[in-house]
Order: C-alpha cells, then structure tokens, then sequence
C-alpha cells in the first residue's frame, strides 16, 4: 500500500531538501494510511487499544527537493509476542512510477491497552488481520 506526498516549501531546511525530521512525518502518514485501508484502526479501537512506535530505524539514501512526488510504501513485517515490525519506504516518483529510493525504514511497534496503558500480547483478532496483512503481501 501506498501514499503520494508532494515536497513543499515547508518541508524543507536549510539545505533546500527535505529535513530528516520530516520522515518521521511522511513515513506516519503512510502507517495512518496503510492501516486504516485495512480497517485495523477500527479492531484496534474496538478493543480499546493503542497503536504505540517503539523504534524506528531510517536510513537515508537520497535527498528529496521541492516538487518532488515521493510515494510512501507500507508494508507489514513480522509479528512477536509483544511488538510487530513493518518495512517502510520512501521513492522518488517521475511520471507517476517510482524511480528512487529515497529513505527507508523498520518500524517497530506494541498495543498498549488504552486502560492500563501498558504494552499487550498481539492476539485474537488483532493478530489474525496484522498475520492477513503479511499473507496478502500487504
């Protein structure tokens, strides 16, 4: 799954490209659109969980300038007892194909129960659609 973000103004330093503290913002967008296309947001709410990152790990491979269209990947990973990873990835578009590699990025994460806020098993339910998502490719 996929998101397109174009580079403004806004996004960008000193240097005139995008500020390495403005993936963390665009590879957000992607896990915030990635997962409510799968409805997961909707299971977790049902049981009154929180999506919580634990770790994110970003290597930087190119820089993105103003106008620039940067798509962001989502993919889920692998799924522990407590926490799960995904892989994301930032690419340069041109003509509306990815071209780039821009950025990349593992994704740690836990469900905290929103009650007692501490980090939860991933079970039931909540296993089963993550588990669909990485059978799906998705």
């Amino acid at each position: 799954m996929s998101v397109d973000i174009k580079v403004r103004g806004y996004h960008l330093d000193i240097y005139h490209h995008v500020n390495n503290s403005r993936y963390l913002e665009f590879l957000e967008e992607g896990r915030w659109d990635y997962f409510d296309r799968h409805r997961f947001l909707d299971v977790i709410d049902d049981d009154q969980l929180a999506f919580v990152v634990a770790n994110i790990n970003i290597s930087y491979r190119r820089p993105a300038f103003d106008g620039e269209v940067i798509r962001i990947v989502t993919r889920m990973g692998s799924i522990g007892n407590k926490s799960a990873q995904m892989q994301q990835q930032v690419m340069l578009l041109e003509n509306g194909e990815p071209t780039e590699l821009v950025a990349d990025a593992t994704i740690t994460f836990c469900l905290m129960d929103a009650k007692t806020q501490r980090a939860i098993a991933i079970s039931g339910k909540v296993r089963a659609v993550l588990e669909k998502m990485i059978e799906d490719g998705l």
